[in-house]
């Protein structure tokens, strides 16, 4: 555990110097979001083409490990959902809430540092997550909101969700990547090189856009924040092994990656989409704040239990 933590320690002081830096208006706001874009469109896209570029569609779709972390998921959308409509939410909060409580940094914070802490053979797995993160989670918040507040379900709901998974870099550049794959095509020399150092930015940049973006973001509603906390660094990586290990009996590796992913505090997109549909804002900023502060140890600690699988 020690040791583990001491490693991932660096990425969480990254996490830290950006908050920091932020906190003191060193780095402003407006700094940090042409950064994030830049991390966004640019360095993280460059670093999932590259990845997904050499690997073929078969090394990374297994659908065995889809469902096992599509079912741990859902076990913990639906606790979430049904704890905020008996407080007496209505559909569009308690989704944000369901969101929050399944949704985990995996662009920003897993594909750097479990690539790192894990080897490279946990792309595919990451990889895997952070679709089902992107496509299923992702169009449902939208369907759910939008459906509820229109009342009813509508073609332009479901263009709305379509062209915004098309619009996602992370999910074009990942697509890019399998097509040239799947086709055989060469990445030549340079252009490899070229992905391979403007990837290397998304670590450190994303880290930092994270630890400056929580400076915005203040601890209110700090009851509920912390339970949705608790359904994600606790409950939701608990729920994924029992359905990864004792369901679906996924290996112990891939298992581990989908496990440790599964622990990650809440992703910054979350709060992107509250902020948009104005629904619930400060209860995910307070989410993202307390849960990425506490996962300094259970991230720690998960990935300790994982490794030993």
């Amino acid at each position: 555990m020690w040791e583990i933590f001491l490693k991932t320690l660096p990425f969480f002081a990254l996490i830290g110097l950006g908050y920091g830096v932020a906190r003191i208006r060193f780095f402003t706001p407006e700094g940090t979001a042409y950064l994030t874009k830049f991390v966004f469109y640019f360095a993280l896209s460059a670093m999932l083409f590259r990845f997904s570029a050499n690997l073929a569609l078969g090394d990374i779709l297994d659908w065995p490990f889809v469902f096992a972390y599509l079912l741990g998921s859902t076990v913990i959308y639906v606790l979430a959902t049904s704890v905020a409509m008996a407080r007496g939410l209505i559909v569009a909060e308690a989704a944000v809430e369901a969101q929050v409580a399944v949704i985990g940094n995996v662009g920003f914070l897993g594909i750097p540092m479990l690539i790192l802490l894990l080897g490279e053979a946990a792309i595919g797995p990451v990889m895997m997550v952070l679709a089902v993160d992107l496509i299923v989670f992702g169009s449902l918040i939208v369907i759910l909101i939008t459906g509820s507040r229109d009342g009813r379900m509508s073609l332009g709901v479901f263009r709305t969700v379509g062209l915004g998974l098309l619009k996602n870099p992370m999910i074009v550049s990942i697509t890019l990547g399998l097509l040239v794959s799947g086709l055989g095509l060469p990445v030549p020399a340079p252009a490899n090189e070229f992905l391979q150092i403007l990837g290397a930015a998304a670590t450190p940049g994303a880290l930092f856009a994270i630890g400056a973006s929580l400076a915005t973001k203040s601890a209110e509603r700090v009851a509920v924040a912390g339970w949705l906390s608790f359904c994600k660094l606790v409950l939701h990586p608990a729920a994924v092994a029992v359905s990864a290990l004792m369901i679906f009996d996924i290996a112990a590796y891939p298992a581990g990656v989908m496990i440790a992913a599964a622990a990650l505090p809440v992703a910054g997109n979350v709060y992107i989409i509250a902020q948009h549909y104005g629904v619930a804002p400060s209860r995910v900023s307070a989410s993202i704040l307390i849960s990425t502060a506490l996962s300094v140890l259970t991230v720690s600690g998960v990935i300790a239990w994982v490794t030993s699988l």
